[in-house]
């Protein structure tokens, strides 16, 4: 396989480090901006609704553009939105820059996967597909922890000049390593809407939206909930965000293989179930156990979170694909818009939560959006059951 789609992966790695590590740097951009946590949390819906809206926009925008030119130049603004980020003098600055992070990272994950796809041959796809999507699995596993490590002894500033090195790092060598002339293809934004209305289609999108929006409700202020509710140290906070990277690893690689054996749809709706139960529980124990044991208890929560959490994204990409086989880019990226809608609608709802409550309610609210999702799915098995005719 063609080895400049591992350096395709090392973008992936570096925008999706940043689109990780954010909900770790809350509590102190909030702090030195002076304003809530609650508020700090805009900027992680500002970033997934750009990439939602913006990033088929974009795609459209720029189909029939070379690939490599569309590669350099998102990577080009990305790297700038990051500097603007840790020079940024206000909130409202800094919010400016995630927004060009989101749209420049979104365009570029988009741009990268048909890059990788013409890179090789046909009984190749599959592969280079998983090896550009791989870079955004370690970006959970040690991109994100590393860059709360790098937060812990340099500041929420120095994060993102580090982020905007290994940017800058990842254009380089792509600038020496990507050929010209790899043309896309121009999908038109009315083309994307008549897939969405497919039978079928809008429930998928709608769970996945569901399923973010709980688990961002969480994600989002896992630090609030870590330090006040779990009593745990600032610098904890790496450490919880590698175990939950160690357990999407592991469930992101299940996932794949348990649908492809017992079904998508069964281990979509387990998926559903146990990421319930697991956000009930990020509630009941910092509610109900002593800091000193409820503290550790949620870092060892962190990992089977991520795997139940994980599971979820293979599995529901393979049923939305055998909805829609002849329409599989298409679909897959109104799954991805639908995954950002659900980020972005989950940091509102964990916002929420803390604004008239304290970070040990998220869990319990937030449990209640994969239930909607569950309940969806069992919903869609049940009308898709075959109606017994009447005797004769």
């Amino acid at each position: 396989m063609d080895k400049r789609i591992y350096w395709l992966a090392l973008g992936s790695f570096a925008i999706s480090t940043e689109g990780f590590v954010i909900s770790s740097l809350l509590p102190d951009i909030a702090g030195d901006a002076g304003i809530s946590i609650p508020l700090a949390g805009t900027l992680i819906t500002a970033f997934a609704l750009a990439y939602a809206f913006g990033t088929p926009i974009l795609a459209t925008l720029t189909g029939e553009w070379d690939r490599r030119r569309v590669i350099l130049w998102t990577l080009v603004f990305f790297v700038i939105g990051n500097l603007v980020a840790a020079l940024s003098s206000s909130f409202e600055l800094l919010l400016i820059a995630r927004i060009i992070m989101a749209l420049s990272s979104g365009l570029f994950a988009s741009t990268a996967q048909g890059t990788a796809v013409a890179l090789v041959d046909d009984h190749h796809r599959a592969r280079a597909i998983a090896v550009v999507v791989g870079g955004t699995t370690v970006a959970v596993a040690l991109g994100a922890p590393l860059g709360a490590l790098v937060a812990a002894f340099a500041g929420w500033r120095g994060t993102f000049f580090a982020i905007a090195g290994l940017g800058a790092l990842a254009g380089a060598i792509l600038w020496y390593r990507l050929p010209r002339g790899i043309i896309g293809t121009k999908l038109p934004l009315r083309r994307r809407l008549a897939a969405a209305l497919r039978p079928g289609v809008m429930p998928i999108l709608f769970t996945t939206a569901l399923a973010l929006i709980g688990a961002f409700a969480v994600f989002s202020f896992i630090a609030p909930l870590a330090i006040q509710s779990g009593g745990l140290s600032p610098l904890a906070l790496p450490g919880m965000l590698l175990a939950f990277g160690v357990g999407a690893v592991i469930g992101n690689i299940a996932g794949g293989q348990v649908a492809d054996r017992f079904g998508a749809t069964r281990t979509v709706g387990w998926s559903l179930a146990l990421s319930a139960a697991m956000l009930v529980l990020l509630s009941v124990v910092p509610t109900f156990l002593p800091q000193h044991i409820a503290g550790p208890a949620l870092m060892a929560m962190m990992v089977p979170w991520g795997m139940v959490g994980w599971a979820f994204p293979p599995a529901q990409a393979s049923r939305i694909i055998k909805l829609a086989p002849d329409a599989a880019p298409i679909v897959l990226s109104l799954n991805a818009s639908a995954l950002y809608l659900g980020v972005a609608l989950g940091a509102v709802v964990g916002g929420a939560v803390l604004r008239y409550g304290v970070p040990a309610d998220l869990g319990l609210i937030a449990a209640i959006f994969p239930l909607i999702g569950l309940g969806v799915v069992l919903a869609g098995r049940w009308a898709a059951r075959p109606v017994a005719m009447p005797a004769e």
